[in-house]
């Protein structure tokens, strides 16, 4: 038998194998073509129409993916923009189902392109296991991002309802952020967390007051309902039971669906000075929720931190040092009560808050988005509306590259029992200029040496009797 010259053909190869050959790779070629560039392989074996359809629409969709993107890279805020227009995420999930079916349909023209008939058994199996796996994959992969679509657009509809849009007061946006009680035996859900996160509109810079849920014979803000019931100050409950009170006398607040909201809204702008522009409740039970959907956080335990009480099943500590916590434990670690005090837990409830600003990243929130979504969807309401959703994502990656300043009315700055509240307006305007950068330099007094005074637990550095820094500080970060 005569040797073969380089790169001819077998001579042992029929020509009906050779033909099947390519026929093989010709029915692989076509839907490689359809999943490069869908409607190629029409465009060149099948129907011209459909196939120029489907091309021109795949252009077309990657020119706007790159318009997009160039958007994106100049204005950054755009982003959040997007994310959050109801509409537009609308019409991205319909174009995705509508790519998942199209797509498919493609790749099922394309393995009738290739004649399948015409191929062995043994390539006619692999055509059709190849096709069957590239359809699954790319149409399972477009209605996954369809879910993922409608599961942001549901939350922002279910989460951001409100379409009142408050105006910034004095260059700033103040939003209370309250931690809702609803244990099994307790009536509604009474705010026993209470933080005014006031926020400078361009810039981002943060400034966290905090009100003690123990305070009495406070002012409610001028013209309010409840100032008119209480014109020389609240003495039926302490502040975390306005809220109560206010249910209580739902009456009294027209048609509104939050009175107890907006009675606590009115004791915290009588007692701050600040006007609030919204208001978001989080149910600090389902808390927990939340951190686990974005892996955790991480915490400096300075000394141990008690999980539950003595007498129940699970009790045990948080032993110091820096550690990853679950929602479980990063929950214990907020409450905590038992050998501490309630200006201890408010300081560590503020690291928490810097630990999740600091440490949730875009990336995080991204991988993690449908396990958040549905944990805040569960834990948190708020007033914000949608079309604002977008400026304080803006404002949030902001304030992550900031300090974080600190204020908490709680003693010995405040007497909790009979607060003087020139003092506090005072003290808030003082703590937002100085965040600010527009408070008169004062010369720097020289630091007391800090003593033990006792057993805290705590994650803050200070103690009872001097004060926890995190409840008064010009960068929380330090401070925890």
């Amino acid at each position: 038998m005569p040797d073969s010259s380089p790169g001819s053909p077998d001579p042992r190869t029929t020509v009906a194998e050779r033909a099947a050959r390519i026929r093989f790779r010709r029915a692989l070629s076509l839907m490689a073509m359809t999943l490069v560039a869908p409607g190629s392989a029409q465009l060149t074996a099948g129907n011209r129409r459909v196939g120029r359809a489907a091309l021109y629409t795949w252009i077309g969709f990657w020119t706007l993916v790159a318009v997009a993107l160039v958007a994106v890279l100049v204005d950054r805020a755009l982003v959040f923009t997007l994310a959050s227009s109801t509409l537009l995420l609308l019409v991205v999930r319909v174009a995705l189902l509508v790519g998942a079916v199209a797509w498919a349909v493609l790749f099922m023209d394309s393995w009738r392109l290739g004649q399948p008939l015409s191929l062995g058994l043994a390539h006619r199996r692999a055509v059709v296991g190849v096709n069957g796996l590239l359809s699954l994959s790319v149409a399972g992969s477009l209605l996954f991002g369809a879910h993922v679509v409608a599961v942001q657009r549901d939350f922002i509809l279910t989460m951001f309802g409100s379409d009142t849009v408050v105006d910034a007061h004095h260059g700033r946006y103040n939003v209370l952020l309250m931690g809702g009680d609803s244990q099994t035996g307790r009536f509604g859900m009474r705010p026993d967390s209470m933080t005014v996160a006031s926020i400078d509109e361009v810039t981002g810079r943060t400034v966290l007051v905090s009100l003690p849920r123990n305070m009495t014979n406070f002012p409610f803000a001028e013209g309010s309902v409840m100032a008119e019931q209480f014109p020389d100050g609240f003495d039926a409950d302490m502040l975390n039971g306005v809220s109560t009170w206010a249910d209580d006398h739902a009456e009294l607040f027209g048609e509104s669906e939050t009175p107890g909201i907006d009675a606590t809204i009115s004791a915290v702008e009588g007692i701050t000075g600040l006007g609030i522009n919204y208001w978001a409740m989080v149910n600090l039970q389902g808390f927990k929720d939340l951190v686990d959907a974005v892996g955790g956080i991480e915490l400096t335990v300075r000394q141990p931190i008690p999980v539950g009480l003595p007498y129940e099943d699970f009790f045990h500590y948080i032993e110091p040092g820096t550690r990853r916590l679950n929602g479980f434990e990063t929950l214990w670690y907020a409450r905590a009560r038992h050998d501490s005090d309630d200006y201890s837990r408010m300081a560590r409830q503020k690291c928490v808050m810097n630990a999740m600003l600091q440490q949730v990243s875009p990336q995080v929130a991204v991988r993690n988005f449908e396990q958040i979504a549905a944990a805040s969807s569960e834990l948190m309401s708020t007033n914000l509306p949608a079309s604002e959703l977008d400026t304080f994502m803006t404002l949030a990656l902001k304030a992550k590259s900031q300090k974080i300043s600190t204020l908490s009315l709680v003693p010995p700055l405040v007497n909790t029992g009979a607060p003087d509240i020139d003092l506090i307006h005072g003290k808030v305007e003082q703590t937002i200029a100085k965040a600010d950068g527009t408070a008169e330099a004062k010369p720097k007094k020289k630091a007391k040496k800090k003593t033990d005074s006792g057993p805290v637990t705590g994650g803050s550095l200070g103690s009872l009797s001097e004060g926890y820094e995190a409840n008064q500080a010009g960068d929380l970060s330090t401070a925890c």
